[in-house]
């Protein structure tokens, strides 16, 4: 892609330079006129992206001003008893409330600058392409972050983690938080590509949820796109066909084998994201989750300026020491780590195939919604195309999220 440098033709030296978007150029390189050479019938091809998934599923609030948005948290009061006649009635205690705090990241942005000349050659229209790409480029990441906040919740199972995984979870915490555990599906790599494990580990999910108490009305699960196919392929995971009972209709099933349609397992639907990980080719192929650059995994970094630090808030903390004072004993029977060193939260973010989540899991603040802005600049002689938003994520109810987990290799 060409560069403009040197001395503004306007004679100002000390002007700011753009990195035009050559259109003309045959995969970014070469001439820059090289696709204006003739006249043919035809489109411009936009590359293949990924579409926003996640929005609909996270609990979403605007607002017009400030950097962040405050959810009330109400605490439980089930306690009943049997009323003596003639006594009076008073409460024995108060609920306990708290509050989750979400704050808006940094304003996310994706620009191009289209030169005038360029236009003026080319025989196809770009900007419309342009600001769709870039639609898609800030939807990337904004799944990203929603999904990360998701396996944060999901990986809240003690009050400990809910310190580490959650922002501003301060002081001692919130005393009528609920927590939830995940389930360990698959004992080994093969089984986890398997189907029928798979579903059991879908119905394990649920029932951990209902036991917890939470709304099960409106359950989703996320499954990274890779394993969701995987699930198909019974030659390959050796698996015989039978198993696949959860698509059989004589017994109930749904789904389709044919159309590669996953089953509604529990009255739970699957919606398949690419950005959870995948899978190396062949049946012994190795799991690399895909959302964090960190520790052991391999994903891209998380978004943040220096200033803002809100990068952090999306990353998975370093290992750690449970601490009983800290909480480490106090959530769901089976996600107590006392006092294990060298907890290592990296290390089962990178073990997750599938999360199976309500969306009051993960909340959303908006302060600037999905925006395109373009200006022409007589001083570039171009036009300059800038797609934006500023929004914010952060775990809501931890327990609303539950992770299918499963060897990586």
């Amino acid at each position: 892609m060409a560069t403009y440098t040197g001395v503004s033709p306007l004679g100002n030296s000390n002007a700011i330079d753009y990195v035009g978007h050559r259109t003309g150029q045959t995969n970014a390189t070469g001439s820059s006129r090289q696709l204006f050479l003739k006249l043919y019938a035809g489109e411009v091809m936009s590359a293949f992206q990924t579409k926003n998934i996640m929005m609909p599923y996270t609990r979403t609030r605007t607002i017009s001003k400030g950097k962040s948005a405050q959810f009330i948290m109400t605490g439980k009061y089930r306690d009943a008893a049997y009323h003596t006649p003639g006594q009076e009635i008073s409460p024995a205690a108060n609920a306990k409330n708290s509050e989750r705090i979400v704050s808006v990241d940094d304003l996310l942005i994706n620009a191009q600058f289209i030169p005038n000349i360029d236009e003026a050659m080319q025989h196809y229209d770009v900007r419309s392409i342009y600001t769709q790409e870039a639609g898609y480029g800030l939807s990337k990441v904004a799944d990203q972050n929603i999904l990360r906040m998701a396996v944060k919740a999901a990986l809240v199972t003690n009050k400990q983690r809910a310190s580490k995984l959650i922002q501003d979870y301060s002081g001692t915490g919130w005393d009528d938080e609920d927590f939830t555990s995940n389930v360990t599906y698959a004992a080994n790599l093969a089984n986890s590509k398997k189907s029928g494990y798979m579903v059991e580990g879908l119905i394990e999910a649920k029932r951990i949820l209902e036991m917890a108490g939470a709304p099960t009305d409106d359950l989703i699960c996320i499954m990274a796109t890779d394993q969701y196919y995987r699930l198909f392929m019974t030659q390959q995971n050796s698996e015989a066909i039978t198993s696949m009972i959860a698509w059989n209709r004589d017994i109930g099933g749904s789904g389709s084998v044919a159309g590669l349609d996953f089953p509604t397992i529990a009255g739970i639907p699957v919606v398949r994201t690419p950005h959870l990980g995948t899978y190396a080719a062949g049946a012994s192929g190795a799991w690399t989750d895909s959302l964090w650059s960190t520790g052991t995994t391999t994903g891209p970094q998380p978004l943040g300026s220096d200033h803002s630090n809100r990068a952090a808030i999306y990353d998975i903390p370093a290992n750690y020491n449970g601490v009983v004072n800290d909480g480490s004993n106090i959530g769901h029977p089976d996600g107590l780590d006392g006092t294990t060193n060298g907890i290592n939260l990296r290390g089962e973010a990178a073990k997750v195939r599938a999360i199976v989540m309500h969306k009051d899991a993960v909340a959303t603040v908006k302060l600037m919604d999905l925006s395109v802005e373009s200006e022409y600049q007589i001083q570039r002689q171009g036009t300059l195309i800038v797609s934006k938003y500023a929004m914010g994520h952060n775990v809501l109810r931890p327990a609303m999220a539950v992770a299918l987990v499963a060897p990586a290799s």
